[in-house]
């Protein structure tokens, strides 16, 4: 199991790794996070302690949006408790069954368009515990849902660890709602042909940028752990959050590519990088870079870097 270490340097210069701790009580976990839910996690917060009616007959501990449009459900347990998983997967059951309740939930926290933009295809759970057993993690490889298995740990000065010891990408549920179908069936693409990571999914890339693409999709997955999710409009590359979204202009043989970087820390470049902070766009990340040769993607390469080794 992955494990995360923290070190101090003490008056000698030494480092001296910072023991990890539990929560005293759950709700002093579920609270901080959902306090810092959409800069933590990528979620943005709709409700705590949801009552799922009499059938399921439970609270939800948090209820949330990602920032591709999936609902989320997140249960907390302070320490290492296989039940989390399966109590996750029963509310999942409920919110497959209450996307009118659901989508009134968020038209009147997030608003009419967040609410017209749900994808029902990708439902997500986010378990959130002190440790997961082996059990667990081949569970989430076997289930159809998109799961995140998340350990957490405390540390003295007010330190909070979130570790993602495993994942699973989900498939694409075919009984998305009518209304999103629809939506689906109005979008018109561009030829396309599928290539990469995108192959196994709806997304498909333009044939006249495959080369490109392919070189970017390389240096997008060299740092460590990261899961290519191939939605309708973009491609996300994640960890807990998106790092980078990326984008296809084929009339202009162009791809962009949103980073999760803060504009202020980046040398902006006339044509080439721009600082989207308010600005709507696609995908997720505050700069967007504009691709359209090799060179663009070398220059490239260091803020990428830069992206996930901040994440």
């Amino acid at each position: 199991m992955a494990e995360l270490m923290l070190f101090r340097q003490d008056a000698d210069g030494r480092d001296v790794e910072l023991p990890g701790s539990t929560v005293a009580l759950e709700v002093e976990l579920q609270r901080r996070v959902e306090a810092g839910l959409e800069q933590m996690l990528g979620i943005r917060f709709l409700a705590s302690e949801y009552p799922t009616g009499p059938w399921h007959r439970g609270r939800i501990d948090t209820l949330g949006l990602d920032e591709n449009g999936a609902p989320v459900v997140i249960e907390f347990k302070k320490g290492s408790d296989s039940g989390v998983l399966s109590q996750a997967v029963s509310y999942l059951s409920w919110l497959g069954s209450a996307h009118h309740e659901f989508e009134a939930l968020v038209r009147s926290v997030l608003g009419a368009e967040a609410a017209g933009s749900i994808d029902w295809r990708r439902l997500r759970m986010v378990c959130i515990a002190a440790g997961f057993s082996h059990h667990d993690r081949v569970a989430v490889q076997r289930l159809p849902e998109r799961i995140d298995l998340v350990r957490y740990r405390v540390f003295d000065g007010g330190l909070l660890s979130l570790l993602l010891v495993d994942s699973s990408p989900g498939s694409a549920n075919p009984g998305a709602s009518r209304r999103h179908r629809e939506r689906e069936a109005a979008v018109v693409s561009a030829t396309t042909v599928p290539v990469g990571p995108a192959s196994e999914s709806t997304s498909l890339v333009p044939e006249c940028l495959r080369g490109l693409y392919s070189e970017l999709d390389d240096a997008l997955t060299a740092w460590g752990e990261v899961e290519v999710v191939a939605l309708r409009h973009y491609i996300a590359y994640r960890r807990l959050v998106n790092v980078a979204s990326v984008l296809f202009r084929p009339r202009h043989e162009v791809i962009l590519v949103y980073l999760r970087l803060d504009p202020g820390s980046v040398v902006l470049e006339e044509g080439f990088s721009r600082d989207m902070r308010g600005i709507g766009h696609l995908g997720t990340g505050d700069v967007e870079l504009r691709l359209a040769s090799a060179g663009d993607l070398g220059r490239a390469t260091p803020l990428i870097r830069k992206a996930f080794e901040s994440a």
